[in-house]
């Protein structure tokens, strides 16, 4: 379904030195394909996401999707079929805008009618029933301006508008990282209900090593831009923390348990 072939990505900082982040990664990502990414900073997480958005150009290689090249499409144009949920609550909403105007914006994404036209009051019901399932008073917030909401709201928010069209991928950039233990459950449950019933591909970037076990189909781990390890179905399940670890350890990264337990 999404296919990425022999991508290769470097950035020169200001003191002219190159980085390489990729030297040829290959990944094949399978339609429903609900993979959990975990690997050190700087591992090229986020420079993958990026790139599959279009907002980093690769190198060279190959991106693909549904037999498509997609390597030099706008991102603009990827935004169609493609959603993504970043850290930061405030990313991804309109602040000043109602809940009910940041949900029809996302439900008319992609379409060409004014923002106006897109105010259908017969969605209204629609949308506070979708709110209504996450048990956190968002249904009774449909006036109010997304900026009045708690960071976890907002995330809760950000997830439904992501998913609200069904693109044929989601990424999700740690988005429960900034968010308190009992919201984030809430979140990662709602997150997996989405993926499983409509069939997304979806990759997550999580520094929770728990999340990582706990949901999707598949695992894998990157450092230094390589896939280190990629597993699924009862080999992922039979996973813990500490056995990810020793994998890390095996190849000798040098790393702190912080990096990895995010609070």
């Amino acid at each position: 379904m999404l296919r990425i072939d022999n991508i290769t990505k470097s950035f020169e900082n200001e003191l002219g030195e190159v980085k390489n982040v990729f030297n040829g990664l290959n990944l094949n990502i399978e339609q429903g394909d609900f993979i959990s990414i975990i690997g050190s900073n700087g591992a090229g997480k986020s420079t993958l996401l990026d790139t599959i958005t279009g907002n980093i150009t690769p190198d060279s290689g190959k991106i693909n999707i549904d037999g498509k090249d997609i390597t030099d499409m706008p991102k603009h144009k990827r935004g169609s079929f493609i959603s993504k949920v970043y850290q930061n609550p405030s990313v991804g909403t309109a602040p000043s805008m109602t809940v009910f105007e940041n949900l029809s914006m996302a439900d008319n994404k992609g379409k060409t009618f004014g923002f106006s036209l897109g105010l259908n009051k017969k969605r209204k019901e629609y949308y506070r029933s979708l709110l209504k399932e996450l048990g956190l008073g968002i249904e009774n917030q449909m006036d109010t301006e997304v900026k009045s909401l708690s960071g976890g709201q907002r995330q809760c928010l950000a997830l439904i508008m992501a998913t609200l069209n069904k693109p044929k991928v989601l990424l999700l950039d740690e988005h429960t990282a900034a968010l308190d233990p009992k919201t984030s459950k809430i979140i990662m449950n709602k997150t997996r209900e989405i993926v499983e019933k409509n069939g997304i591909s979806t990759l997550m970037i999580t520094h929770n090593l728990q999340d990582a076990i706990n949901y999707g189909n598949r695992l894998i781990m990157l450092h230094n831009g390589e896939i280190l390890l990629d597993v699924k179905g009862k080999e992922k399940s039979e996973l813990t923390p500490e056995k990810l670890l020793k994998v890390f350890n095996r190849e000798e990264i040098k790393i702190k348990d912080s990096e990895l337990f995010s609070a």
